[in-house]
């Protein structure tokens, strides 16, 4: 499949491997594995990832075709918060990636869901997402719900789209949070500098983060965080950007802590929304992990 970009702007003739990377769905390095093998032309004419882009410029880009993904049951150990006809709610395990993708064929938590509805979900998501209605990260653990049927889908998706599902996270970070409670309102965009990392800019999309200090220890504080708005990224973005960042993320900070955790200390903790089907009120909780607990239990003797 191919892809054609017409550069209409004056770039100041920048290399072409910048220029598409922060315009494009590509890292830099994917773009100069794009140009070395050829998949890029420039006005008919193969270049090198030197060439400086100029307005007018016809760039033709061959797209690396996608990796087929056969979507199969597996019995992975999932602990259940809520379930019933229409809906079910799980505890995703850090680690765990939410659906299939080039690079996690499977393991997932749509291939253990699927083992537990036994096919009854939700195709709204498409072939590879059945009943996915919302995301967290691979290193976010805690709370999220999958949808069994289209109703319930169509349902729940307009509650998170006019903000009606209250998301709590539990956040460890790094420093002595001052204020005991403020909210960050700081537009978020893909990154320009890596594409692969969401940054603060001001012409990104709205993004709205609450949080209030449950629990200040020596060198880092336990906060509770609520999201209005769903964007990529966006606790750990913000966080970061105003000097706390999430204990354990190797994206947003250097990663390293006493502890050794890989991957972020962030937890959706709880959930809160109207049934789908029923409009009843539902407050699920999802327990923290071992890890979590073991580190505040740690902090909690030292204070």
């Amino acid at each position: 499949m191919n892809k054609l970009i017409i550069v209409d702007e004056d770039t100041t003739k920048k290399r072409i491997d910048a220029y598409l990377s922060e315009n494009e769905e590509y890292s830099r390095m994917a773009i100069q594995r794009l140009i070395n093998d050829g998949k890029i032309i420039v006005n008919g004419k193969k270049i090198k990832a030197s060439y400086k882009v100029q307005n007018g410029d016809k760039i033709k880009i061959e797209e690396e075709k996608p990796k087929e993904i056969e979507l199969k049951a597996q019995n992975i150990p999932l602990e259940v918060l809520y379930e019933d006809n229409d809906i079910i709610v799980v505890n995703k395990p850090k680690g765990m990636v939410v659906h299939p993708a080039n690079g996690n064929p499977d393991g997932t938590l749509v291939n253990a869901i699927m083992a537990i509805c036994k096919g009854s979900l939700s195709g709204i998501g498409g072939e590879i997402r059945p009943g996915i209605v919302h995301r967290l990260d691979k290193n976010t653990s805690g709370a999220i719900i999958i949808a069994k049927n289209d109703k319930a889908h169509i349902a729940l998706s307009n509650q998170l789209k006019n903000h009606e599902i209250k998301k709590t996270y539990f956040a460890l970070v790094r420093g002595i949070v001052k204020e005991s409670n403020a909210t960050i309102n700081m537009p978020i965009a893909r990154s320009k500098n890596d594409r692969k990392k969401m940054a603060v800019d001001k012409n990104g999309k709205e993004a709205i983060t609450h949080f209030k200090v449950l629990e200040r220890f020596d060198d880092c504080t336990l906060l509770e965080v609520n999201i209005e708005t769903g964007r990529t990224h966006q606790i750990r973005v913000h966080l970061s950007h105003i000097g706390y960042p999430i204990i354990g993320d190797d994206v947003y900070s250097n990663g390293k802590n006493r502890w050794n955790v890989k991957g972020q200390c962030l937890h959706a903790k709880s959930l809160d929304f109207k049934h789908p089907i029923t409009g009843k009120q539902i407050h699920i909780e999802a327990p923290l992990p071992k890890y979590f607990t073991d580190i505040l239990k740690e902090l909690e003797s030292i204070v």
